[in-house]
């Protein structure tokens, strides 16, 4: 019995000195937790007194979407107040998804029990599930407005599944653009407190049609609009679309034309719907207007005239410039196209006839042709200021031919003989043998550097900077290194001949030529055309052409002679071309395009002894070597612009103030 308890006194000892030795391993034990504990409140403290207003941020950022509404566009007016382009409502049917939450998720249910009662096996995903029911739900919702309008719209499963993914916070379009009657249907058919709303934006609104459209230009969708100096550009943005300016006037002065936008801040669900009402909210404002130089009667004015003169299938353009400020008033170009058609979007069948009929290019500034005897007006102000030439010596007797240079040229005229002219009469009757000889006669050498240096004098070199989009820069006046650089050449006489009577390399736009005309005009060298116009314009001078009185009489009485009794007046004397109490100068030239059609010009200004307007035409005509083109089919399109300018100079119109932007 001793023995025994003297064995567990031996245990219990050994117990005790065992338990002794692990104890210092159980401090260090708690040690390790209550530093680990210590950390992690301190992490914890840190981390809501430290970093509080991180993690509201983030929360912000996850909780909050911003929308951005486009602003409409600003207006478009002409000189006289009228709008050229302006907004219409475009009413579309949408549904406000994040309205219809609880809807979706019952659907779902009864969808995935309908599933289980059937006994099918292959039962659809989750997500799927969900896919069915909000398509199953929308399409209950659109065949309400199906009923209404008698329609059989079907909802696009795969056009709302994006709509849902991408822009759950924007109302999910059902039906655009719709009509008056339908939309006047559903205001009076739709329960107020619908999701199903009648939405309206903004779309171009052209009450002229196709007149002035490469001018005016056209818009397109766009997507990335910004709202400056709202809040919330770190959010999560949801844009509504807008629009910006494709080409024309739309295009260049789309910054000051383009709306500003306005927008929301939403709280959303964690499925990711808004809750309302919005913690901040700022509308759109639309653009500021923009008053053009353009006077929309003259510009239908010529426009219908190039139909009924040139034909519905010519093409050709027309402009006219007020002569003392550059303003822009007409600027057709044929053929055209139908703006309204480009509202919301141009069709494919729309963008295909347009190609076909080859309607894209403004012509006014995109085409560059020869000009023809119309540059007989240039010639002559350079022979005249060289000294080569004086306005009442004859320089030549015209026979219709004239053999020199060892070869034949011909003058073109029609009539076939002239006889010894002077300036004026060679002008009015447009002689070309009068034109070779002063041609070659501004040079001793017989090079065209003197005639080259008067046309870029002019400008007729350089584009004219016109406020417009794709303004050709193939304008050309060449020179003895052109035809070296170019084609390997000398010069020849010949080439000096046919510069003088505006053919060979010479190429011009119209819009060239009406400044060219309207600095004639003016007695002055260049004319900055603008499409903007102010009450207060300045008149501009820039450097004088350099004709001693006498000289620019014997220049005028050419041009006058031209629309009296010169190439001009058998069309002119017409009834429906006159222009009584109106003196006015002009010159026609028919061009001759190798390989192409001729190109009939006019180049006009009146009254020719107080000048206020000047105009220049020029139509591709369809009959090849034709020499009368321009007398016969440009020069009564631009008597009717004159015609119609100075009927509205004795009644002009009342002036319609332009509408404020809203």
């Amino acid at each position: 019995m001793a023995t025994n308890d003297t064995n567990l006194a031996d245990r219990s000892g050994s117990l005790v000195e065992s338990h002794k030795s692990y104890q210092p391993r159980v401090i260090f034990f708690y040690f390790v937790v209550f530093g680990l504990l210590a950390i992690l409140a301190g992490g914890l403290a840190y981390q809501q007194l430290f970093n509080t207003e991180r993690h509201r941020e983030n929360e912000r950022m996850q909780n909050q979407r911003r929308i951005l509404v486009p602003g409409p566009r600003g207006n478009i007016y002409d000189r006289y107040g009228r709008m050229l382009v302006g907004n219409r409502p475009r009413f579309a049917v949408v549904l406000y998804l994040d309205e219809l939450r609880s809807e979706f998720i019952n659907e779902a249910r009864v969808i995935r029990r309908n599933y289980a009662e059937a006994g099918d096996k292959d039962l659809p995903t989750r997500d799927q599930f969900n896919q069915i029911a909000r398509v199953s739900v929308v399409q209950r919702y659109l065949d309400q407005v199906n009923q209404i309008l008698h329609r059989s719209v079907k909802v696009d499963g795969t056009d709302l599944r994006k709509h849902f993914a991408r822009q759950l916070l924007l109302p999910y379009t059902l039906i655009d653009d719709l009509e008056p009657a339908e939309y006047a249907k559903l205001v009076e058919g739709l329960p107020v407190r619908s999701p199903l709303q009648v939405y309206a934006s903004s779309t171009r609104y052209y009450p002229y049609g196709s007149s002035l459209a490469h001018t005016l230009g056209y818009v397109g969708v766009e997507t990335e609009i910004t709202a400056e100096d709202f809040p919330g550009e770190d959010l999560k943005t949801f844009k509504m679309k807008g629009t910006i300016g494709r080409d024309g006037l739309e295009k260049v002065f789309d910054t000051r034309l383009q709306g500003e936008a306005g927008g929301s801040i939403f709280r959303v669900s964690p499925a990711g719907y808004k809750i309302n009402p919005p913690l901040e909210k700022r509308l759109p404002v639309q653009g500021k207007n923009l008053t053009t130089s353009i006077d929309i009667d003259l510009q239908r004015t010529a426009e219908d005239a190039i139909e009924k003169i040139a034909g519905d299938d010519m093409i050709g353009s027309a402009v006219a410039l007020d002569v003392k400020t550059g303003e822009v008033l007409v600027m057709a170009s044929k053929p055209d196209y139908d703006l309204t058609r480009f509202t919301p979007r141009p069709s494919h069948d729309t963008i295909a006839d347009i190609e076909a009929r080859k309607a894209w290019a403004n012509r006014a500034i995109s085409s560059a042709y020869p000009p023809g005897s119309t540059f007989k007006i240039l010639t002559s102000i350079a022979a005249m200021r060289c000294g080569a030439i004086q306005p009442d010596e004859p320089i030549v007797d015209c026979e219709g031919r004239l053999h020199k240079f060892n070869r034949d040229f011909v003058c073109y005229n029609g009539k076939g003989h002239h006889g010894e002219v002077l300036l004026p009469d060679a002008i009015a009757d447009s002689c070309d043998i009068f034109f070779y000889e002063a041609g070659w006669r501004t040079s001793a050498n017989r090079t065209p550097e003197v005639l080259a240096a008067e046309a870029r004098r002019f400008h007729l070199d350089r584009k004219t900077g016109i406020e417009l989009p794709h303004e050709t820069g193939r304008m050309l006046i060449p020179d003895a290194a052109y035809k070296e650089k170019v084609r390997g050449e000398k010069w020849y006489p010949g080439d000096t001949a046919n510069m003088a009577i505006g053919q060979g390399d010479v190429l011009v736009t119209p819009l060239e030529m009406a400044c060219f005309v309207a600095s004639v005009a003016r007695n002055e060298t260049y004319t900055r055309p603008t499409l903007l116009h102010r009450d207060d314009a300045p008149v501009q001078h820039t450097e004088l052409i350099g004709l001693t009185p006498k000289q620019r009489e014997a220049l005028l009485a050419g041009m006058e002679g031209c629309v009296t009794h010169g190439t001009a007046a058998k069309t002119l004397a017409l009834p429906e071309f006159q222009i009584p109490g109106i003196r006015f100068g002009g010159k026609t030239g028919t061009a001759q395009i190798p390989g192409s059609k001729n190109v009939a010009w006019f180049i006009t200004f009146a009254p020719i002894d107080n000048p206020q307007i000047a105009v220049a035409v020029a139509i591709e005509g369809d009959t090849p070597n034709e020499e009368y083109g321009g007398g016969r089919y440009a020069a009564p399109i631009a008597a009717l612009i004159l015609k119609r300018y100075f009927e509205k100079r004795d009644h002009p119109p009342a002036f319609v103030a332009p509408a404020q932007s809203e």
